[in-house]
């Protein structure tokens, strides 16, 4: 025996039953986020603006491996590596990031990067305003991404701390800058003895230069 038609609503209803939703909503208490005057609080786990890490002691974490570009499924991270040399140290290994550029028109923030980095070098913040007018300041380099300067750190390049090797680094051993350690001079980056000795930090020339991709 066929089952009876169920009844349904008369035609005239269905407009009705359709801004139902918009009715309700109308006697709603409105919410109103006052930003950029109150800035709401991320999550601890926001994946918010990159970071590159430094030691203890102020040497960078970053090795230059490439690998956080390769992982990167957006293409948005270039990077340089660059050997170290005793004379001029950016690292506790044998390399370092020489040029970092993440271009944030193209990142989607995936976090994919920061699981690839053997080192703990490249983490995310939560700075979450990235928006520019021009596609050029939007290519973050490595001296924007960087780290600043905490107390016991002395900026790079200078000496790995005496007595200790990379693998004592990564093993929390160094825990700030050995005393009486001096900044080197950046000879690759075209600085004398006399601008390392006037200026309390180095600049980046390799990475101010924007490479086009």
């Amino acid at each position: 025996m066929a089952e009876e038609p169920k009844e349904t609503k008369p035609g005239f209803l269905n407009p009705v039953a359709g801004f139902g939703v918009t009715f309700k909503a109308m006697f709603k208490k409105r919410l109103t986020e006052q930003y950029p005057e109150q800035k709401k609080t991320t999550a601890p786990r926001f994946h918010g603006r990159h970071q590159l890490n430094r030691h203890p002691d102020g040497l960078e974490k970053c090795v230059g491996c490439e690998l956080c570009a390769w992982a990167c499924p957006a293409d948005a991270i270039y990077v340089e590596g660059a050997d170290n040399t005793d004379e001029e140290r950016y690292s506790p290994g044998e390399r370092y990031g020489r040029v970092y550029q993440i271009n944030y028109a193209r990142c989607i923030l995936c976090g994919l990067c920061i699981e690839a980095c053997p080192t703990r070098a490249l983490t995310m913040t939560n700075e979450f305003e990235l928006a520019d007018s021009s596609r050029a300041d939007l290519i973050y380099t490595k001296e924007q991404l960087l780290a600043g300067l905490d107390e016991g750190m002395v900026d790079t390049p200078h000496a790995i701390y005496p007595g200790m090797d990379e693998q004592d680094y990564y093993r929390g051993l160094v825990t700030e800058a050995a005393p009486g350690t001096e900044r080197q001079v950046a000879v690759s980056k075209g600085e004398s003895p006399q601008e390392a000795a006037s200026t309390s930090g180095p600049e980046e020339p390799a990475s101010e230069e924007v490479i086009r991709r």
